[in-house]
């Protein structure tokens, strides 16, 4: 009985992230990972935080990045913005980030030519950098 006692306390601890969903309106807004929000304009600043110890264990730094990113976009969606910058690094579960409005304009890349598609059955993605979207 005891061994299930420790074992269900961590369970409970980390289902308390599990409900961190990206809201319908938050699927409109981007991430400026590359910070040019040049030509936007600013609408305020987001915090927001998770857990990112459970307890004497620390959680996967990409997950509680994952979910960072997340709740920004949510909270941006509220104040009508299309784009979050994060402002700094992530500090004991908590991070700082931009909320922008810029339009239709792309956030990077040349301005005078849409960036091509890439490949349906490409492997390694451009620029050495992949995006895994989130469970729903």
């Amino acid at each position: 009985m005891r061994k299930a006692l420790v074992l269900l306390i961590p369970l409970a601890l980390t289902a308390c992230s599990w409900g961190i969903k990206l809201d319908d309106g938050a699927r409109n807004v981007r991430t400026a990972w590359n910070g040019d929000t040049s030509g936007c304009r600013e609408l305020g600043k987001v915090t927001v935080s998770v857990m990112n110890r459970v307890g004497p264990v620390d959680r996967n730094d990409l997950k509680v990045r994952d979910e960072l990113e997340v709740l920004a976009r949510n909270e941006a969606a509220k104040m009508n913005a299309d784009t979050v910058k994060p402002l700094g690094e992530p500090r004991d579960g908590s991070q700082d980030w931009g909320a922008y409005t810029c339009g239709a304009r792309p956030l990077a890349g040349p301005r005078s030519a849409p960036a091509p598609a890439p490949p349906q059955n490409a492997t390694t993605p451009q620029g050495g950098f992949e995006t895994v979207p989130l469970k729903n």
